[in-house]
């Protein structure tokens, strides 16, 4: 037969616990400084915010953290998800180099966000919680925390960035199918939004404005709590599932990555895919290349500053040292709106000081060529976040053709693109227009950070 197209798991394989990298690491990343007083944060300044099971799995030094079994029920549905061989994009490409992606389309949302959007719900819940309030950018972490919170008899209230919501009509219905209720962001239902539209009554959103009206919702009702789909460390945690399962398939067919490719918006996917490969690599039984790619119009990581600065756009959050383009930072209504967010996780803002990967930023366009490339071989339309991480996978291939190394690729193909084909159809029809950020509009975005000793 071959080698594999599909290596898959039994479900007796699920991982059981989620890895912690910070156990690992050799320095710990900066603390999270409390708005007010600036002194690093304690339990009691996020109680109004989260369950104690989650702040609890935030500041945690443990290597592993056990995944309860109402969880790992839940994650049956999907878990363990599918490592696929690339053998038809390769030989389309005539590299020598073996691709292999991580599929986590084959979740009940599309994409990679339930594997935290499940215990989220579950922990609030166990706390008596009774509705969770969330943003959304492309979609993809509303609708698979309306499907979680349907899971556990929470009601679900979401704020989707203005420009996906009008970009993306169909994310709204799927919510609603699961019971959430959407609102464009910015709106006038909170001081947040209102702010917004006062200044700019055609405001196309962002994600730190409806991380802002989330917030506000959550932190005015004692019954509600906030959910976030991306950057604080115990949503990187709970998507380590990707990863680790992915080290047990590929020690199945003997083989190991020598690099390892993944989006990033705010963290999670990359996080899930790489920790457990950087857990290795630290201990020193992997040698493995690791490389974040986000969007040319948001490039945090590469572009951003290493700052203190607030997750929304408000300045309700905590002060979290990232990566970042300044919370007032409003980017281009692109398609692959989970990537259009102003910082990037801290842990991973502090992993990438460490100089344990490296990173890069490609335009829309040449995104959703890779994306159209892959779907004419592989036969999955990929969302049009992940094409970012397919665009420099098919680069890095394409060098192996010249080079002749039989190199090991991995990325993870972190959702479909069945809600996004708008987005193809502008693309196809060449109506997509790239803008990469300038040196001067990143000046402008930072020049209002908080004044924080760095």
């Amino acid at each position: 037969m071959g080698e594999p197209t599909k290596i898959l798991l039994d479900e007796s394989d699920l991982p059981r616990r989620w890895y912690n990298l910070l156990a690992d690491l050799p320095s710990p990343p900066p603390p999270v400084l409390h708005p007010g007083t600036k002194e690093p944060v304690g339990p009691d300044d996020l109680a109004p915010l989260f369950p104690g099971d989650l702040i609890a799995q935030e500041v945690t030094a443990e290597r592993y953290v056990e995944i309860p079994e109402e969880v790992l029920e839940v994650y049956r549905l999907w878990r363990p998800s599918p490592l696929y061989r690339a053998h038809r994009l390769e030989k389309a490409l005539g590299t020598p180099a073996k691709i292999f992606y991580k599929y986590e389309g084959v979740s009940p949302a599309g994409s990679h966000k339930p594997n935290t959007a499940v215990p989220q719900a579950y922990y609030n819940a166990l706390a008596g919680v009774r509705r969770l309030t969330t943003e959304t950018g492309a979609g993809q972490w509303g609708t698979a925390l309306a499907f979680a919170c349907s899971q556990f008899g929470l009601d679900c209230e979401v704020w989707q960035v203005r420009a996906s919501y009008d970009q993306k009509p169909y994310r709204k219905a799927m919510i609603e199918t699961f019971g959430g209720v959407v609102h464009p962001s910015p709106s006038e239902l909170t001081e947040a939004g209102r702010t917004v539209l006062a200044k700019d009554g055609g405001s196309p959103g962002s994600l730190g404005i409806a991380i802002s009206e989330a917030v506000e919702v959550a932190a005015g009702d004692p019954t509600t709590n906030y959910a976030l789909g991306s950057v604080l460390n115990h949503v990187l945690l709970h998507q380590t599932v990707i990863g680790e399962e992915a080290l047990a398939q590929f020690a199945k067919v003997g083989l190991t990555p020598d690099l390892i490719v993944g989006c990033t918006g705010g963290g999670s996917n990359f996080a899930g895919l790489a920790f457990p490969f950087l857990r290795e690599k630290l201990s020193g039984r992997m040698d493995v290349a690791v490389r974040a790619v986000e969007p040319a119009n948001c490039p945090s990581l590469t572009k951003g500053v290493y700052a203190y600065d607030f997750g929304d756009t408000a300045g309700m959050t905590p002060l979290m040292k990232m990566h970042t383009l300044g919370h007032d930072f409003v980017p281009d209504p692109i398609h692959a709106g989970g990537l259009r967010y102003h910082g990037m996780s801290p842990l991973l803002s502090h992993v990438y000081e460490l100089g344990l990967f490296e990173a890069e930023a490609r335009t829309q366009r040449e995104c959703f060529e890779a994306g159209v490339r892959f779907a004419r071989t592989e036969g999955i339309v990929p969302a049009p976040e992940p094409t970012h991480a397919l665009a420099s996978c098919i680069e890095e291939a394409l060098r192996c053709r010249e080079t002749g190394e039989e190199k090991v690729i991995l990325t993870a193909l972190c959702g479909h693109g069945h809600l996004d084909l708008a987005a193809y159809a502008a693309y196809l029809n060449d109506e997509l227009v790239d803008h990469e950020l300038l040196e001067r509009e990143v000046a402008e975005a930072v020049a209002a950070l908080p004044s924080i000793p760095n």
